[in-house]
């Protein structure tokens, strides 16, 4: 289940890591994130499941499967994220088969759609300027406000957030922000997810 309480919502991404990204997953666990969505597009997908298996034993309940569907019900896991093109090939059936279901959302009209097939809540981005989008421009912050404003499920901002950006985030109305880059190659994530927290206040 999905709570109203503002995010710390964790995306990986192994190749930023320093150390095996299971690793990783302990201590971000271990440091408090709220969610981990496991976001390793580039694996096949018997490698994918392998990873997610691990990941799913460490997090505790927050891990978040990404893209796999077939991993996700094969390994009987019932939370699950995917970019809302995916998501809207999947029968109802298929949908129904997941307590948490989120989709990636790039406009106020992706949001609808999303909100129509059932998700639980919605990431919506990019919101400020990122090396993972270079050459496009952010949609910004007003963007968000209005997104959060129309939309009936939980919005979690996503791109170029980091400790100068989430209070922004926050005061837009979003009901959380993830962050990749800062949480996969910071040194200590206890130190930055506690820094993080008292930012979001």
């Amino acid at each position: 289940m999905i709570t109203s309480m503002f995010k710390l919502i964790a995306v990986t991404n192994r190749h930023l890591c320093n150390e095996p990204l299971v690793q990783r997953l302990d201590r971000l666990t271990r440091a408090g994130v709220d969610l981990i969505i496991l976001r390793e597009k580039d694996l096949e997908r018997k490698q994918y499941e392998e990873l997610a298996q691990q990941g799913c034993g460490i997090c505790k309940g927050r891990l978040i499967l990404h893209g796999f569907a077939d991993a996700a019900q094969h390994l009987g896991y019932h939370r699950l994220h995917l970019p809302l093109h995916v998501l809207q090939s999947l029968s109802i059936q298929e949908r129904e088969r997941f307590s948490v279901l989120g989709a990636s959302c790039h406009s106020l009209s992706d949001v609808l759609t999303a909100q129509q097939l059932g998700c639980s809540y919605v990431t919506l981005g990019h919101i400020f300027a990122t090396d993972c989008k270079k050459g496009l421009p952010p949609r910004g912050v007003e963007f968000l406000e209005q997104v959060c404003r129309e939309s009936q499920l939980p919005v979690y901002a996503i791109g170029g957030i980091n400790a100068e950006t989430i209070r922004l985030t926050v005061d837009a109305g979003a009901s959380g922000a993830c962050l990749m880059s800062t949480l996969m190659t910071c040194p200590d994530p206890e130190v930055i997810i506690k820094n993080l927290k008292q930012t979001i206040g």
